[in-house]
């Protein structure tokens, strides 16, 4: 099935380190970790970054789980590395544990989660392009 879905995320400073993601009507709030100067409201941009990866494949592994008629409840662990020079995230390893899929369908269970929107942005990066709005800017 074939989907082509554009949306909107907007991100609004909340002082110090806070920001909040509004994405549709759900409101995340971001925040650094305490040893880097945030207040660990909430997770760091970066735990959300490997976290949509971990929800995606986690997803993808549910409806695969669903499609072929086999017991519910998924969970992925994520754990990954960081790089720095450039600062990245330098490795990152999915484990997916799905209790009672039989062997014969673990593969084909792998290429399911594979195929999320999210880990194909990662094997495929999408066109990044920055523009910059300024108060002068916006003068006539």
């Amino acid at each position: 099935m074939e989907h082509n879905h554009n949306g909107t995320v907007k991100v609004v400073w909340h002082g110090g380190d806070r920001f909040d993601i509004h994405a549709r009507h759900h409101i995340i709030r971001v925040d650094q970790l305490r040893d880097f100067g945030g207040g660990d409201t909430g997770p760091d941009s970066v735990e959300l970054f490997v976290g949509s990866l971990a929800a995606c494949a986690a997803h993808r592994a549910e409806r695969y789980l669903h499609r072929c008629q086999l017991p519910a409840g998924v969970t992925v662990t994520v754990h990954y590395d960081l790089g720095l020079r450039p600062a990245r995230v330098s490795r990152i390893e999915l484990v997916v544990e799905a209790p009672g899929v039989p062997a014969g369908l673990r593969d084909s269970l792998v290429s399911a989660v594979e195929h999320s929107a999210v880990y194909n942005s990662l094997l495929l990066p999408p066109e990044i392009t920055f523009r910059l709005h300024t108060a002068e800017a916006a003068a006539p």
